[in-house]
């Protein structure tokens, strides 16, 4: 029997500070080598057929880090994203970025939205990398949008299904599958909306060691798994 592959897989990507730590280097060192851990998820999910992945990269939340450790993290995402043109474009994957971009730097904007226009015809798989992301900021801002779309009482016959166009992810499917590394057992107020019926799988693997062998284990998990929605088989 062929394996079933969730059609969006989406990783909270956890535990790269406590991985440098165990090899007593600084936290943003783990940050460094979870840049390769993305590059091999990344092809692992094209070799596997995946047509969505979707990266937790930075939440709203950790605005609140260590300033010296954001400005690392946001100058390591530039570097990625000028570093990564060719491997998208050689594997035919689109590249994009949803969050709240209004706290990004302009050269960051800009990097990103440059490569967003160059991948933008790939159509083997779809990269999404959340950044300065949040599940509540994400509902909100959807209600903003059709309150000022639509008034108060076109809110009124709003329907569940009509929610999914004013999230920041209108027209990518919700997940199949939400891998978090790192022992971690939550969902750290990511896709809350989103996430009603994914499966979950919880690795006790940090980031910067999860590789294409753990990747292809989380699948095979999945395919273990009853999908029923709630209903009975």
């Amino acid at each position: 029997m062929e394996r079933r592959i969730p059609k969006h897989v989406s990783i909270i990507m956890d535990g790269n500070g406590r991985w440098a730590q165990a090899r007593g280097k600084e936290r943003v060192y783990g940050h460094f080598e979870g840049v390769e851990s993305v590059r091999a998820c990344t092809e692992a999910a094209v070799e596997e057929g995946v047509e969505y992945l979707s990266l937790y990269a930075f939440s709203e939340e950790n605005w609140n880090r260590p300033a010296a450790e954001v400005e690392t993290l946001m100058g390591l995402m530039m570097k990625s994203i000028e570093n990564e043109y060719e491997t998208l474009m050689r594997n035919r994957v689109r590249f994009v970025v949803l969050g709240n971009r209004e706290r990004l730097g302009a050269a960051l904007n800009a990097s990103i939205d440059t490569l967003m226009e160059q991948t933008a015809g790939n159509d083997r798989m779809t990269l999404v990398v959340f950044l300065s992301y949040s599940g509540k900021w994400d509902i909100l801002q959807a209600m903003k949008k059709a309150a000022a779309e639509l008034g108060a009482e076109g809110v009124q016959r709003l329907g569940i299904a009509d929610v999914d166009r004013y999230l920041v992810t209108a027209g990518i499917p919700d997940p199949d599958l939400l891998i978090r590394t790192s022992g971690e057992q939550r969902i750290s107020n990511y896709l809350l909306w989103q996430c009603a019926y994914t499966e979950f799988v919880f690795t006790d693997i940090l980031w910067p060691d999860f590789r294409k062998e753990a990747f292809r284990a989380a699948l095979d998990e999945y395919a273990r798994r009853d999908r029923r929605y709630g209903k009975v088989k």
